[in-house]
């Protein structure tokens, strides 16, 4: 008999989206959307369709494997879990002897965005006090520049976008992580209200929009400065509303009249014209809203592009209107449940070394005696394929000295330099809390489905791991419906003040919407919009150019539709239908290096030489080359992808990634 319950999405758009799920005999036979979710009304990307294939593949790995070739063969032997936990163990503690343990890294990546299964991972290694990691690969810039600006609030929620009248999508791709917010605004151009799109590349999500305006790569600082120029010198600016809501206005703007259209044409490649009518466009409409994505913050000048951007969405007051605004982040400040209960930073007795993810292939490759690392612990993350220098990656994971236990679902390209492998669950298969980046909304998934063979949670795996290295905290002797419920008896605003209907909702499986912010509160300082920060190396917002590079062509990675950051690699289906790593080219770089859709080509930089199959079409910007998705080296049949070719460099604010910052040069292969 078959039996419908509520889940979660778990991946990193990160929308949580609502799913209902179908069993059998506790095994998952289908799924499909959730239609009472709240804010996503049933709607599920083609990723998550046909989850139960995922869930059901044959290539689970369902015992505790050991290695028995040499590192990279991906060549294992099936142990018995207590045979793993002392044999891992037992080396952990001889290396925290020898070695302390700035020589071990625990990283739990994005394999799973719930609370509770990513963050006892943190618990684990706080309570060794292995290095901390600083887990800013996707928008750490970003996040910066709204704590700078707005003190950590992301403003709008997606939903409050019906009320808009006019929406700036800016470096989002929005048809691959955020699709929910992009059948709203496909709702509302049928209302008559202009959605514009500022990209380097519109493959995706240019035909969604009404116009599209595609910049050279790093520009969008300047285009956001010579906007504010043009809306300041035509008084369009609301300077009663910045003078009653932020500070440092009047000396920001006094800096405005040299960034005008012309000026900004040079670094744009935009007509001076087409910059004046957008922004008298923008500065017409009543409640416009800007759509913040990632791919502006991915660079060296990554925190100052968004910087200006967030100023921009507000110097016409449009925050003070419904709608109006900028959407980009968390919207809430702070969080509703208590997360430190889960990853306990009063564990942590011990601050030594951090490693930051950006610059992870270098930390591992280090041999030097006196930083070297020891052990790795990775949980739901592909680091071979998704964090930057994929060849030092795989030259530090080749180490015979470096001691690493991955804990996964199906083998990867980084399984293959374990030592151990440990069997991990799907979400379906144990219990998590889950908030999205953009909507005011939390939700709970229950287990409803047994785990194959002998498949653990990160949760019951760390407990155990704890056990066995001799910890008795009683964090480690609960399970994770227990800590749910512990959080869930103690909530924070706003759900502690809403309806006790809400709280049994999440502790029954499902998702609850939250009230909206109030978008004329700050948590900064002072409590305003802070334009100038003087806390920042540079203050004083203003234009900062890119990285200078050699090679002419800027690289950038896309978010891709049928495989998003590797956690799908899996899904054969998708993996088919999405085809060969491909680069899409402007046909005006193609002609010039003689290239056509479909010829077999080489991306090269002084890391890497990447072969791909190039794609010509005018929805990439000249000077630009975009690479979509996250491969493995089976799907790209290749041994180097795409992440060979980024180096592991950090943007101006937040230590973030700079992903988008790298230039190769392109030829016929």
């Amino acid at each position: 008999m078959s039996n419908w319950m509520k889940a979660v999405c778990p991946y990193d758009c990160p929308g949580t989206c609502g799913f209902l799920v179908e069993t059998e005999n506790q095994k998952v036979v289908s799924v499909k959307g959730d239609p009472d979710h709240p804010m996503h009304h049933g709607l599920i990307c083609e990723k998550m369709q046909n989850y139960e294939r995922a869930v059901n593949s044959p290539e689970r790995i369902t015992r505790p494997l050991k290695r028995v070739g040499k590192k990279g063969e991906g060549k294992f032997e099936a142990i018995s879990w207590d045979q793993a936990l002392t044999e891992i163990t037992d080396q952990w503690k001889k290396i925290l002897k020898e070695d302390g343990p700035d020589a071990m890294i625990g990283l739990s990546s994005s394999g799973t965005q719930g609370w509770l299964q990513k963050s006892i991972v943190d618990c684990l290694f706080n309570k060794i006090g292995a290095r901390e990691m600083v887990m800013t690969l996707c928008n750490g810039a970003k996040d910066a520049a709204i704590d700078s600006v707005m003190g950590g609030k992301g403003s709008l929620c997606g939903s409050e976008l019906k009320d808009s009248d006019y929406y700036i999508v800016w470096g989002c791709n929005m048809r691959a992580t955020n699709l929910h917010m992009l059948s709203l605004l496909t709702n509302e151009r049928k209302k008559g209200k202009k959605v514009l799109l500022i990209e380097v590349c519109a493959v995706d999500t240019g035909k969604y929009c009404d116009e599209v305006i595609l910049i050279k790569p790093g520009s969008d600082g300047a285009l956001a400065l010579a906007m504010m120029q043009v809306i300041a010198e035509a008084g369009l600016a609301a300077d009663d509303f910045m003078k009653d809501f932020a500070s440092g206005w009047e000396e920001f703007k006094a800096t405005l009249p040299q960034y005008t259209p012309e000026w900004a044409e040079k670094i744009t490649g935009l007509p001076a014209e087409t910059i004046r009518r957008i922004a008298l466009e923008f500065a017409a409409a009543k409640a416009p809203a800007v759509i913040g994505g990632t791919g502006a913050c991915r660079r060296k000048n990554g925190g100052m592009n968004i910087r200006l951007t967030i100023i921009l969405s507000a110097i016409t007051g449009a925050w003070a209107q419904p709608g109006g605004g900028y959407v980009g982040g968390n919207p809430r400040s702070g969080s509703c449940l208590d997360r430190s209960m889960i990853f306990r930073p009063d564990f942590r007795t011990y601050h030594g070394k951090k490693a930051n993810i950006n610059l992870l292939s270098t930390i591992l490759a280090d041999t030097d005696p006196a930083s070297k690392v020891k052990a790795f612990y990775v949980s739901g993350g592909n680091p071979v394929n998704a964090i930057h220098n994929q060849k030092a990656m795989e030259a530090g994971l080749s180490r015979e000295d470096l001691f690493t236990v991955v804990h996964e679902q199906i083998h990867t390209d980084t399984t293959k330099y374990a030592d151990y492998v440990l069997p991990a669950t799907f979400s379906v298969e144990h219990t998590d809390v889950y908030t999205p980046a953009s909507y005011c909304h939390i939700g709970t998934g229950m287990k409803i489905a047994d785990a194959p063979g002998e498949c653990k949670s990160n949760w019951d795996t760390i407990c155990l791991l704890a056990k066995y290295m001799g910890f008795e905290d009683e964090q480690f002797t609960i399970t994770a419906e227990e800590m749910l419920n512990r959080m869930l008896d103690k909530p924070l605003s706003p759900l502690c003040d809403m309806d006790p209907s809400a709280v049994a909702t999440l502790r029954e499986g499902g998702s609850v919407a939250l009230p909206y912010s109030d978008h004329l509160h700050f948590p900064t300082p002072d409590g305003r919009f802070r334009i100038i920060d003087e806390t920042l190396d540079e203050p004083v917002p203003r234009y900062l150019p890119d990285f200078d590079d050699p090679y002419p062509l800027s690289l950038t990675a896309i978010p891709g539709t049928l495989s998003l950051n590797g956690v799908f690699a899996g899904r054969h289906d998708l993996m088919e239908r999405r085809g060969a790593m491909i680069l899409y080219m402007n046909p005006a770089d193609a002609a010039k290096r003689g290239i056509s859709s479909g010829d077999q080509i080489l991306a090269k930089n002084d890391l890497a030489e990447v072969a791909f199959t190039a794609e010509v079409t005018e929805q990439i910007v000249a000077g630009c080359v975009g690479a979509p998705g996250v491969y493995n080296k089976q799907d790209a049949g290749q041994e180097l992808l795409v992440n060979a070719l980024t180096h592991s460099r950090l943007s101006d604010i937040g230590e973030g990634t700079a992903m988008n910052g790298n230039y190769v040069e392109v030829v016929k292969a």
